[in-house]
Parts: C-alpha cells; structure tokens; sequence
C-alpha cells in the first residue's frame, strides 16, 4: 500500500504535537490574535514582576462565576506574578456605583476581605444596592464606618484613581468582562477560541511561561 507525502507529513505534525503536549501539558500552542491579543503600543519587554489585571464587574454575572476559577489560579501562581482587580464602568451609571464603592474599599484596605462577600450578596443573596449609602452600610461589616466611607467614596483621590483605571482600560482594548491582561501587554478574553475559564486561565499560564524564560527571583539571583 502506497503512503502519500501528505499523510507522511500529517503523521509527523500530529506525532509532534503529541510530544509537545507531553512535555508542557498544553494541548497547543496558542496563537496571537486568536487565543490572546498583543495590546497596541504595549512595550516588547514586560517588567518583572508580572501583572495580571482582571478587568471585571460586581454587576456583571460571568464574573461572578468567574471568581472560584481565578480565586484557585491565585493559590498556584508563580511567584513573579502579582494579582490586582480593575472594575469596569462601560460608561454605565449601574456599574460605575459598584466600581467607586470597589476602589473606595481598595483605597480603604478592605477589597480583598469583601470581594466575594459583595459578589454573593449580589447573586446568592440577590440584594442589589442602589446606592453609594448602601454600598457604604455594606463594607460597615467589613470595619468601616459608614460616614468615613461615605467621605472616602466622595474624595479626590477616589475620583482620580476611577478615571485613570478607565483609561487605563480603554488603552487595553477591554470590551468584556472577565477579561485578563498580563504585563499591559496581552489581553485574554472567552471567544470561540478560548470558550471556558478554563482554557482562559491555560492561555495566561502559557503567556506567563513565555514571559518568564530566565527570570529568577532577586534572592537566586544575587546568589
């Protein structure tokens, strides 16, 4: 029986897959401008140690079920990633309330304790809060004083901190939520390509073992 080139060929592509999926436990090699985005004017080097943003938002359901996923990625990360959340306003009124009461807890050193205590009285509980005092009444469990949040969520440096997130995520290009961004330089995002949270978080682990060939952590380093 005759074997044309092209099954030849085939054969080895797929033998060679297969031993690449053995030795990095990737089923594939994901590609730019399908599984993940390079960020226009983003620089060609990333600064260790990495970033990784997750654009999101209280009001938005996908995020909500997005959150164990994330929260299970932050106890394996590598140890030159740092994890920080950005809330998203899409210039909606709705979101832009959840997005200051986020940054005002942040400001305040209480958005890590609250997180998912907001998220579960939002969809669990199905309590919304309509308004910067609820939202104020809401962190108040959280050791915060109503009226010092009140007076925080008003400031300055409250307002600065919202408008430069936003522009900050308009120059990354974010039209969804969840979306990811490593080092201000990729943007991961759920598409046809990347259709679970799952496969979400493999493209980010990819791009992170891509981005952190040779580095080491200053205490080896100096040795």
């Amino acid at each position: 029986m005759k074997i044309s080139a092209n099954l030849l060929v085939l054969v080895a592509v797929l033998v060679l897959g297969a031993q690449v999926q053995a030795q990095t436990g990737k089923a594939a090699q994901y590609q730019e401008g399908l599984h993940y985005f390079e960020i226009d004017g983003a620089p060609a080097t990333i600064q260790q140690p990495l970033e990784l943003v997750e654009a999101f938002s209280y009001l938005c359901s996908h995020c909500n079920t997005f959150d164990p996923y994330i929260d299970a990625w932050k106890q394996r990360k590598p140890d030159n990633v740092e994890f920080r959340r950005i809330p998203v306003v899409f210039g909606r009124a709705s979101w832009e309330l959840y997005a200051r009461g986020f940054v005002t807890a942040q400001m305040l050193g209480v958005e890590d304790a609250a997180h998912a205590a907001m998220m579960d009285r939002l969809w669990k509980d199905k309590e919304i809060m309509r308004s910067m005092e609820d939202i104020a009444e809401f962190y108040g469990q959280f050791g915060v004083e109503a009226d010092k949040f009140m007076g925080a969520a008003r400031s300055f440096a409250v307002e600065a901190r919202l408008k430069k997130d936003q522009q900050l995520l308009q120059s990354y290009g974010i039209t969804g939520t969840p979306s990811l961004v490593l080092g201000g330089k990729y943007r991961v995002a759920g598409n046809a390509a990347v259709p679970s949270f799952d496969v979400m978080l493999d493209v980010v682990d990819f791009l992170i073992e891509r981005e952190s060939a040779g580095w080491q952590p200053d205490s080896v380093a100096a040795d």
